[in-house]
C-alpha cells in the first residue's frame, strides 16, 4: 500500500493501537521470522486472488475474499480501518493508480488492468503486496505496461544488499521505466514495513536529491513498490479522498514486494513463487 510520503503512519483497526516508532528499525532474527509468515499469508491470498479473478467480478468480491482468507490464516487485515480506508485490499483498473476502495458497484470487465493490493498483521507484523492483472485479453501497450511494472521491481530488488544505497535500487528502476517508453510516479513511494503498516525510510522509485540516500543494513525490511504510468507520470485525487488517478486518462501498473535486506542480498518474503 502507498502512501504519500508526509502522511503519518499509525497500527490499522482492529489491531493495537501502538505509539508509532521513529526511525529506522533493524529486525531481529526472531522478528523476520514472523515477518516471513505475514508475508506469505499475503503472497497466498495475493495468488489466490490473480487464479479466481474473472469478469463479472465485483472489487467489493475480490476484498471479502482477501479478508475472509487472511483471517483463515490467522492474520488481521492491515489496510482495514487504516486512516478509515474501508477495505482490506486496494482495488484499482485502468487508468486508476493506487487506493481504489473495493465495491459492490465497480464491476470487473475482461481487458481490463487490475492492481490489487493488501496486506496481512500477525503476530506484531506487517507483510504488504501489490499485483497487476491483466483481466483477459488486454492492449498490447497495457501488457508492455504490466510486464515492465513487474520487470521495474525485480531490477530494484536486484540492487538490495547491506551497503547498497536507496538511490542503487531507485536509478535501476527509473533506468528501466525510460527506457520502455513509461513514466513513474513520483508521488507515492515505498516505504519501510514492519510494526507498523508505513514506517521509514521512503524508499522511492527515481532518483532524488529530496529524500535521503539511506544506506541499507541487513535486518531492515522494506516495501519496494514501482507503479508506473503509460502517460503523464502525475496523478490526482478523487472526491472520495483515496482514489488516485492519472491526470490524463492513461493507464496505470504496480507491483509491490516486502525485502529483506541480507549481508550478501535479499530475501523475498512475499514471494508468490513459493506458496
Amino acid at each position: 500500500m502507498n502512501i504519500l510520503t508526509n502522511l503519518l503512519s499509525q497500527t490499522p483497526k482492529p489491531t493495537p493501537v501502538k505509539k508509532q516508532r521513529r526511525g529506522i528499525e533493524i529486525k531481529s532474527p526472531r522478528e523476520i521470522e514472523i515477518m516471513r509468515q505475514s508475508g506469505k499469508i499475503v503472497a497466498t491470498v495475493l495468488k489466490e486472488i490473480s487464479e479466481l479473478v474473472k469478469p463479472g467480478m465485483t472489487t467489493a468480491d475480490l476484498d471479502a475474499y482477501a479478508e475472509k482468507r487472511i483471517r483463515e490464516m490467522g492474520a488481521t487485515p492491515s489496510f482495514k480501518g487504516y486512516h478509515g480506508f474501508t477495505g482490506s485490499i486496494c482495488s484499482s483498473i485502468n487508468n486508476e493508480v493506487v487506493h481504489g476502495i473495493p465495491s459492490p458497484k465497480k464491476v470487473i470487465r475482461a481487458g481490463d488492468v487490475l492492481k490489487v493490493d493488501t496486506g496481512a498483521y500477525f503476530q506484531g507484523f506487517h507483510g504488504d503486496s501489490c499485483i497487476t492483472i491483466a483481466v483477459g485479453e488486454v492492449t498490447p501497450q497495457a501488457a508492455k505496461l504490466i510486464c515492465v511494472a513487474e520487470e521495474a521491481l525485480y531490477k530494484g530488488i536486484e540492487q538490495v544488499k547491506a551497503g547498497a544505497y536507496l538511490l542503487d535500487l531507485a536509478g535501476a528502476i527509473e533506468d528501466h521505466v525510460k527506457v520502455n517508453g513509461f513514466t513513474v510516479v513520483e508521488e507515492f513511494t515505498g516505504h519501510g514495513v514492519g510494526r507498523n503498516l508505513h514506517e521509514e525510510p521512503s524508499v522511492f522509485n527515481y532518483r532524488t536529491r529530496e529524500m535521503p540516500n539511506v544506506k541499507l543494513r541487513a535486518g531492515m525490511t522494506l516495501a519496494i513498490e514501482p507503479i508506473l504510468n503509460a502517460g503523464s507520470k502525475h496523478t490526482r485525487t478523487l472526491s472520495d479522498r483515496w482514489t488516485a488517478v492519472t491526470v490524463d486518462n492513461s493507464l496505470s501498473a504496480q507491483f509491490e514486494h516486502t525485502v529483506l535486506v541480507t549481508e550478501t542480498g535479499y530475501e523475498i518474503l512475499t514471494d508468490r513463487t513459493k506458496v
